[in-house]
């Protein structure tokens, strides 16, 4: 009897120390695969985007992934690493993802990823600007991520504003109850006003900001300038209390729809 009782001891006591090694290494795989930052970068297809201005946009976005100072600032966070999405919109129907969820901790991973966008077809089919349904579009692909991060953010790239779609102040209120900041680049083409309506009515969650690019050929310094605010963290995006239940219930439904 005794013996019995040893052996189902000796199980449990087995069991229990299974279990703690798993779970153990099952958290130390999910930190080591966590990212400081998870961006969507959105490029702006819409009608009022030439073929030269979308070439202007994929050379500049290349360019600064493979810039020496961008791979230095994400080796330089916390954990060392950045998830990246990259995508193209027009109408409230046309998002398209270019580059898949791709991570970037060193050279390598950053010139890899700059080549895919610099080699990338114009997806989307040309017509009106819906930057409502980019914000949604990009928010399901932040669920879907592959990997976690620390923070989320809508790297959004226009040069008009929305007139396509639903209102964008709802899709940017609905967008940063989940804890992501959404923050654009003005590409000043045809309004001079633009950054002003984008800082009103699109941009939002703790710090988000506007960067003005003054035409397209000045898109490259200004994207630059605005990634490296994003990858060094300042302010950490963090989901309101009162919208923690709301956001989580519906980030299974975002998941599915992309």
């Amino acid at each position: 009897m005794r013996a019995i009782r040893w052996k189902v001891g000796t199980f449990y006591c087995l069991f229990a120390c299974l279990f703690h090694l798993l779970f153990s290494y099952s958290a130390l795989a999910q930190q080591s695969t966590r990212n400081d930052v998870n961006i969507v970068v959105a490029i702006d297809c819409s009608y009022s985007v030439n073929p030269v201005e979308f070439n202007l946009q994929i050379a500049g976005i290349a360019k600064v992934f493979s810039d020496p100072e961008i791979v230095a600032a994400i080796a330089d966070g916390p954990r060392g690493s950045i998830g990246i999405m990259v995508s193209h919109w027009s109408t409230s129907k046309n998002q398209k993802i270019s580059v898949p969820w791709t991570r970037i901790s060193n050279a390598s991973d950053a010139i890899r990823l700059a080549a895919q966008v610099a080699g990338s077809d114009r997806l989307t089919v040309e017509g009106g600007t819906s930057i409502s349904g980019v914000l949604r579009h990009s928010q399901a692909a932040l669920e879907a991520a592959p990997f976690a991060s620390d923070r989320r953010i809508i790297n959004l790239i226009a040069d008009g504003e929305n007139n396509n779609g639903e209102r964008v102040e709802s899709a940017r209120d609905w967008t940063v109850r989940f804890g992501t900041i959404i923050n654009a680049v003005a590409i000043i083409n045809e309004r001079s006003w633009l950054h002003h309506y984008l800082r009103n009515r699109v941009i939002g969650g703790p710090g988000a900001f506007v960067e003005r690019a003054d035409d397209y050929v000045d898109f490259v310094r200004a994207f630059k300038k605005k990634l490296l605010r994003e990858i060094k963290g300042d302010p950490i995006a963090r989901l309101p209390r009162n919208s923690r239940k709301y956001a989580l219930g519906e980030a299974e439904t975002l998941k599915s729809s992309l």
